[in-house]
């Protein structure tokens, strides 16, 4: 089997034949259409090989890189884009490159249970869009992807915060929880994050902050299941004074009451 590829190579190698740049990328092209994108990319970097210093080089570089994301290659694809950004840092498909990338990393994130590195890089790939080219649809797409990087990242902070409850291990909680509601604040995991809060301050018998967390999550989210369950705790642990007002805490003194 080796053998055989070994000789297909080798009659590749000695069929090349110089082709009109035109006719080369308009193969390609024709090869995406039809989804067949190993044919595409094999043709793109065909344009690259034979004309490398052509503008339909550059064109083929950015297709190669859309053929390789629709095939789910999404090394590939970030690698090419990548490339063509090196050559071509201020060239008029940059956009759509940062774009590429972006995508790339985007598609691979994995559900909350698993390592958030990749989640992690999207991010990074996300705003890097948003902050170059803020006035670009490449960059209200970016934003709105964005929106949903967040809300996985606070989703792993959430997972990792309970497991340290089931453990009895609150101060690692409230670490966790106290980064959602500190750093992913718009997003939907907020009101649990506070009424674990909630939790764990009552498990570490640190009642007063306790008290304010519950006041925050009253004072945004009144009306969840969260906040009826963080009153009953508050109610159900009511030894204790409330702190006299020059030593209250910075959370209690962002509530109303």
């Amino acid at each position: 089997m080796l053998t055989a590829c070994s000789s297909s190579r080798q009659a590749r190698d000695l069929a090349y034949v110089e082709r009109p740049v035109e006719a080369l990328y308009n193969a390609g092209a024709d090869e995406l259409d039809k989804k067949d994108y190993v044919s595409a990319i094999e043709l793109f970097n065909e344009v690259e090989r034979q004309h490398p210093y052509s503008e339909w080089a550059r064109r083929s570089t950015l297709m190669s890189a859309y053929a390789s994301y629709r095939s789910r290659r999404y090394d590939d694809a970030v690698s090419t884009a990548q490339r063509y950004l090196s050559l071509n840092p201020a060239g008029q498909g940059a956009p759509y490159a940062y774009y590429i990338i972006a995508l790339s990393y985007f598609q691979q994130i994995v559900d909350v249970g698993r390592d958030q590195k990749t989640t992690e890089l999207a991010q990074n790939a996300l705003n890097d869009v948003v902050r170059r080219f803020p006035n670009t649809d490449y960059a209200r797409d970016a934003q709105l992807k964005i929106d949903m990087v967040r809300d996985q990242l606070a989703g792993k902070e959430m997972e990792i915060g309970r497991w340290y409850l089931r453990r009895n291990e609150h101060l690692a909680a409230v670490n966790r929880f106290k980064t959602v509601v500190e750093d992913f604040d718009t997003t939907t995991h907020t009101p649990e994050a506070l009424h674990r809060l909630v939790e764990a301050y009552l498990s570490l018998g640190l009642r007063d902050q306790a008290v304010a967390a519950a006041s925050v999550l009253g004072y945004n989210y009144p009306n969840t299941n969260w906040y009826t369950m963080s009153y009953d705790l508050i109610e159900n642990n009511s030894s204790g004074a409330r702190p006299a007002s020059s030593d209250r805490s910075i959370l209690q003194k962002l509530t109303p009451w």
